[in-house]
């Protein structure tokens, strides 16, 4: 019987950067009624704080809910208020030879051209994430984009040639994230586990990136029951058959 059920956010629970729809949110609250909750995304906290914690009802057993930013290189518990229980940041010498690997590799790659929409590289702190059109890039444009991810892996392949000692992973539906080697999901969830008291075999994963290459993949890689879902009314089957079943 599973204990914890985690959670992808951008694809997997709302629409890229874009807040948790009333219903999802009250799936969400139904679900926390019966089991603990993670959401773990290359977002920054104040990501999640506009796409999930505002937008969840007040009957929401927060006590229940982990959320943790940048690709689980943050986690962030509720205790009367939202707390961070760690964080594990960049150094500045990093920070400076990420960002000039990715100028060079976006600019091999022919991806320095074209409309962007806001800033297409973003410093979280313990992740970098490029973004192929900007941050505030509209869906159509980002759907659009790289739908067969051919650009990001041409790209992600050219970094880690250039980044060999960092973990590079594609994200969303136009962005990659940048941690330190080894940290992916698989590295957040790892510390998840403790926390929450449960073991992997407690623990169901559901994402759309969980393809070899995807930063959903590592939760498979590391032994979880995993689920892949193409679009967000998936998860909301997913979520009422689990609620379901723990609530009997």
């Amino acid at each position: 019987m599973k204990k914890l059920v985690a959670f992808d956010l951008d694809g997997t629970l709302a629409l890229s950067k874009q807040p948790l729809d009333e219903d999802m949110a009250g799936r969400i609250a139904d679900l926390l009624d019966v089991c603990m909750v993670d959401i773990i995304s290359g977002g920054d906290w104040p990501q999640f704080e506009k796409q999930v914690v505002s937008r969840l009802p007040e009957r929401a057993k927060l006590a229940n809910l982990f959320i943790q930013p940048t690709t689980g290189t943050k986690l962030y518990r509720w205790s009367g208020e939202w707390k961070p229980v760690y964080a594990e940041l960049f150094t500045g010498d990093e920070r400076r030879q990420i960002e000039t690997a990715l100028d060079d590799a976006v600019k091999a790659e022919g991806l320095d051209e074209g409309q962007t929409w806001g800033d297409r590289i973003e410093d979280r702190g313990s992740q970098i994430t490029f973004s192929g059109l900007g941050q505030e890039a509209p869906l159509i444009a980002k759907n659009n984009w790289d739908a067969d991810r051919s650009k990001r892996e041409a790209l992600q392949k050219r970094l880690r040639q250039a980044l060999p000692d960092l973990s590079i992973n594609i994200g969303g539906s136009t962005s990659i994230d940048i941690t330190r080697k080894g940290v992916d999901k698989q590295y957040g969830l790892t510390k998840l586990l403790p926390v929450a008291g449960v073991g992997k075999q407690e623990v169901l994963f559901v994402g759309d990136a969980i393809f070899p290459g995807g930063n959903d993949y590592p939760a498979k890689e590391m032994g979880l029951d995993t689920i892949k879902v193409d679009e967000i009314e998936q998860t909301r089957l997913v979520i009422s058959t689990v609620a379901t079943v723990l609530k009997d």
